[in-house]
């Protein structure tokens, strides 16, 4: 008997990696092999300082941001330049195909471009959402008073991040484990703060959630991107948990092996955004990381303080960035496979 509906999650998320052939070289180039056509890819470069991108189907090939800054949204031919049916095409851009670095693309399916939501009280430019995996992307203009937008997903999103486009502003995003009274920023190591014009303080519901007046969510004429998650059992977790400050660490029931985790301590300041994935070279007790609020090369400072096992993961270091006792820390988990399915791929540790 499968235990989700998703029996093969990387038909819904899948990380790639590839060589970089361009930069200085100047060569273009097509990743292939991601078993669907991506609405939202990210890409980072391994082995140099550059810029996490992060393009999608329903903002246009062209059009980049980037999680380490606040910039405006940037549109660029070197880049992504395209989304193809089981992949995507980059220019010669050193951030997303420096040549011979090694690349890692992080790929998520929505449902194409999509089309308005009007759900709520402002209408959405577009919004792309698959409900089986509880992901949408959506666009909309700002209003500069309290307002609800719907994110597509017929359920409550446990996770929301939103970025103005037409000129800087941070990262803002929303969590289930903080609820509405908190946001966190993911472009800064700032942590959890409260204002009620970002969320209105109101949980978000089945069809909207709500903003204020705040300038990184509803300013008036600004354009926005917003990416909501929801939980599905057995491919996505979004979760918290209190760190214990020795080596035999936390562990985080998923319910699958993960395939992605990004961690923030939400309590306190100066602590990074960790990512990992199970396709880099890696392995437990020596699992690198990027930083998504920096442009940093992967790293290895950290590495044999998270464990990827076949139902969660569990941290491993006495490093207050991830497990400092007392500290509060949040998490977004997606699925290498579930811990029982019908997708042939066994759920086992790394």
């Amino acid at each position: 008997m499968a235990y989700t509906t998703i029996n093969k999650s990387s038909d819904y998320f899948n990380t790639k990696l590839y060589t970089g052939n361009g930069g200085a070289a100047g060569g273009t180039q097509t990743i292939t092999g991601i078993p669907f056509a991506p609405n939202w890819t990210w890409i980072k470069n391994r082995a140099a300082g550059e810029h996490h991108v992060l393009t999608d189907a329903v903002r246009g090939a062209n059009k980049q941001l980037n999680t380490n800054r606040n910039n405006a949204e940037l549109s660029l031919t070197t880049q992504l330049t395209a989304f193809t049916s089981d992949g995507f095409s980059v220019g010669v851009g050193s951030e997303v195909n420096g040549d011979g670095n090694g690349m890692v693309s992080w790929n998520w399916k929505a449902n194409g471009q999509g089309s308005s939501n009007t759900a709520g009280s402002i209408n959405t430019t577009y919004t792309s959402a698959n409900t089986t995996s509880g992901f949408s992307i959506s666009t909309y203009t700002g209003t500069g008073s309290n307002a609800t937008i719907g994110h597509g997903l017929g359920v409550k999103p446990s996770m929301i991040i939103c970025k103005k486009l037409n000129t800087t502003g941070s990262w803002i995003t929303y969590h289930s484990a903080l609820g509405a009274t908190k946001y966190l920023y993911l472009d800064t190591t700032d942590a959890e703060a409260a204002n009620s014009t970002v969320w209105q303080d109101i949980e978000p519901t089945t069809s909207v959630f709500s903003v204020g007046s705040a300038s990184n969510c509803n300013a008036s004429g600004s354009t926005y991107v917003a990416y909501c998650f929801a939980e599905k059992t057995g491919f996505s977790k979004f979760g918290s948990y209190i760190g214990t400050g020795n080596v035999d660490g936390t562990f985080c029931y998923t319910g699958f092996k993960p395939a992605w985790v990004m961690i923030k301590c939400s309590s306190a300041a100066n602590d990074e955004w960790f990512i990992w994935d199970s396709k880099r070279l890696g392995y437990n007790g020596g699992n690198n990381n990027f930083f998504a609020d920096t442009q940093d090369v992967e790293s290895t400072a950290t590495a044999s303080g998270f464990d990827m096992l076949s139902n969660g993961f569990k941290l491993r270091t006495t490093d207050t960035a991830l497990n400092g006792s007392g500290r509060t820390y949040i998490y977004m988990a997606f699925a290498e496979a579930p811990l029982v399915g019908s997708n042939n791929v066994p759920a086992t540790a790394r």
